[in-house]
């Protein structure tokens, strides 16, 4: 047995060493693919935020130039409420807004006057705004540089481990950091001679001599004469297209340097001069991508180039930090899954300085997910840094977990079974070699009383005929002893092989007790046992008779056997219907069994190891036979000790209703 322990042993050290790394692989493949998964949608939340700001500066970029200066749509309060409002700054330093290019209406109604309180109020603080501009916009990069991208995870954290797509796809092009949001480089849109006046705000005086210029095309020398009062051309050399000079005049009304009035750009060939028809003219302007300059700590000002020769116009919105970056964390992150175990952080970097605006989410201490985003121009001063301490759990980790735990309980399960097998099959090759010595000595001992009692008889040491009696009736007593002997050992084996066939038949009982009695009377008499029957329901049920007999023989046996040293000396044979079977219980009054051992007494050839067992003696089949034959005939068998002295073997039949 000892070296089937250890060959078990042995067994499950060389199960558990492979199965326990496989576990520990499929832990970190687990941890690498819930960590690329928290990876991929916070990308995904950036990008989202990253869009909204694309579309935003596409839409500024795409709008006209005149509707900055000119009623438009920008000239109601804008329905964001991160955005103040729009304005144009001139080359002067002055300042035009659409919600103040028409009188604002006067009107009794309230939600006028309210309406128009708040238009006046945007409009001054958009003139504050301006003055802080105009001192600013000269220190704005015009080469769009973008500083390099931040780390985007700790150190701990390897990129390579995070991306599961990299084992299939070269995703080096993909994840190239983009530069800018909208137009990459300066742009060049031909306007008319409209929409320039609509530019630079021209006076009456000027939007009529303009008229008047197009009205006389027809007179080339006085159409030369009045265009070089705006435009120099170099009509020595009429040759020369238009588009080689790049000259412009200006104008001044009412005391102010007005805006440029473009040059006449001429999309004919070098043989056009200054003169023809004006309807085929166009004006070319240069506009710039948007960029962004922060006038206050929580201003921002976006705004783009427009450029007419050496005149520069600066169109664009101011933007309120606080307003705009709660409304990206509560239109992107707070309401989100997310937003339950990841914490966002939504900062601003002005002239060098860190500042965190926005912190919302779980509360990260000590982070296991840490990911950066700077956004591109012109909101490079923006960042978002998202981080978690706990990674939310791959569904596939608990179906890991219950897997292996199952497959954990299997291998011990049958590493029990088989060690519970290989337990019973020793024990009972154990048994079975005691059963044969036990069996050897117990035909030994009634041989070895007949051949002496035999002897005595041949000799003639019987003196009288009540001895030969007594002799004769001792060597009867053996002989049925070695006949119960062999007959348990036949009948035990038949139905090992199930050659026994049961013949059951119906009766109340009192044929068995009646022959019980018979067989037993003597040997009762002689050991002083008292046999008391009680059958007071007389119920009729199915049993094989002789195998009744058999069974109650062997359990009165045992009775004796194990109580004849005990002063009390009483057997009881009870017999009452329970629950659609008749009990038969054989109660003595001997030393009992012990409790650890109650339900064992009916296997195969097990015997109680203790003083009493060791001096009685025995085979250890009769209990079992018992059982053997009481399950061929549909019922059970029990064994319980008695509340007094003694125990009960109560035999369950079941009951046929005629």
């Amino acid at each position: 047995m000892k070296r089937i322990k250890f060959f078990m042993i042995i067994f499950f050290i060389c199960l558990s060493i492979p199965l326990g790394y496989f576990i520990l692989r499929t832990h970190q493949s687990l941890d690498q693919e819930e960590m690329a998964e928290l990876r991929y949608f916070a990308d995904t939340l950036f990008y989202e935020m990253e869009k909204e700001l694309s579309d935003l500066v596409l839409k500024e970029e795409g709008r006209a130039i005149e509707e900055y200066t000119s009623i438009s749509k920008l000239s109601a309060l804008p329905e964001e409420n991160y955005i103040l409002g729009y304005f144009q700054n001139n080359p002067d330093g002055s300042f035009l807004t659409p919600l103040a290019s028409d009188t604002i209406a006067q009107s009794d109604s309230k939600n006028q006057e309210q309406k128009n309180e708040e238009i006046e109020s945007v409009v001054r603080q958009l003139k504050d705004v301006n003055q802080i501009f105009n001192t600013r916009r000269a220190d704005v990069s015009e080469q769009f540089e973008i500083q390099p991208p931040e780390k985007v995870l700790p150190e701990k954290v390897k990129e390579e481990g995070l991306s599961l797509a990299g084992r299939y796809l070269d995703l080096s092009r993909s994840k190239k950091k983009k530069d800018f949001l909208g137009q990459e480089k300066k742009r060049v849109e031909n306007i008319t001679a409209d929409q320039a006046i609509h530019l630079s705000k021209l006076e009456p005086s000027s939007v009529e001599l303009s008229k008047t210029m197009e009205g006389r095309a027809a007179d080339k020398e006085i159409l030369t004469d009045e265009i070089s009062d705006y435009v120099d051309f170099d009509v020595a050399n009429p040759g020369k297209s238009v588009l080689e000079y790049e000259n412009y005049a200006w104008l001044e009304t009412a005391g102010e340097l007005s805006a440029p009035a473009p040059a006449v750009v001429k999309e004919s060939s070098a043989s056009q001069v200054p003169g023809r028809d004006l309807d085929a003219s166009v004006l070319r302007v240069e506009v710039d991508p948007m960029q962004s300059v922060f006038v206050s700590d929580e201003k921002v000002v976006f705004f783009r180039r427009i450029v007419i020769g050496n005149r520069v116009y600066r169109q664009g919105f101011v933007l309120l930090i606080q307003d705009f970056l709660s409304h990206m964390s509560e239109s992107y992150f707070t309401n989100q899954p997310m937003s339950k175990f990841a914490n966002l952080n939504l900062s601003i970097r002005d002239s060098g300085n860190r500042r965190t605006i926005i912190a919302t989410g779980a509360l990260s201490t000590e982070p296991k997910f840490s990911l950066n985003h700077t956004f591109p121009r012109p909101f490079a001063f923006l960042s978002a840094h998202l981080a978690c301490d706990h990674i939310p759990r791959s569904p596939g980790r608990q179906t890991l977990n219950i897997m292996m735990t199952i497959m954990a309980l299997v291998v011990l399960m049958g590493l029990f079974a088989i060690y519970r097998s290989v337990y019973a099959i020793v024990g009972l090759s154990e048994r079975r070699s005691q059963f044969v010595s036990s069996v050897t000595h117990e035909l030994k001992t009634p041989l070895t009383n007949i051949r002496m009692y035999i002897e005595m008889l041949e000799q003639g040491i019987a003196s009288s005929p009540e001895r030969e009696q007594d002799y004769f009736r001792i060597l009867g007593s053996e002989s049925s002893r070695l006949s119960r002997l062999i007959n348990n050992v036949l009948e035990y084996s038949k139905l090992e092989k199930k050659n026994r066939c049961m013949e059951l038949a119906e009766g109340n009982f009192e044929d068995v007790i009646s022959e019980v009695k018979t067989i037993m009377s003597e040997k009762l008499r002689q050991e002083g046992f008292v046999l008391y029957v009680e059958n007071p329901a007389n119920v009729s049920f199915m049993y094989d008779r002789e195998v009744m007999i058999q069974v109650l023989i062997n359990l009165i046996e045992n009775s004796m056997k194990f109580g004849k040293n005990n002063a009390g000396k009483n057997i009881l044979l009870l017999l009452e219907p329970e629950e659609g079977y008749m009990k038969i219980s054989l109660s003595d009054t001997g030393p009992g069994i012990p409790k650890h051992a109650l339900k064992k007494v009916f296997d195969d050839f097990f015997r109680v190891d203790n003083e009493l067992t060791r001096t009685t003696g025995g085979t250890g089949i009769g209990l079992a036979l018992v059982n053997k034959f009481v399950k061929a005939m549909g019922g059970r068998v029990e064994a319980k000790n008695n509340d007094g002295p003694g125990c009960s073997i109560s035999i369950f039949l079941p009951i046929k209703n005629v």
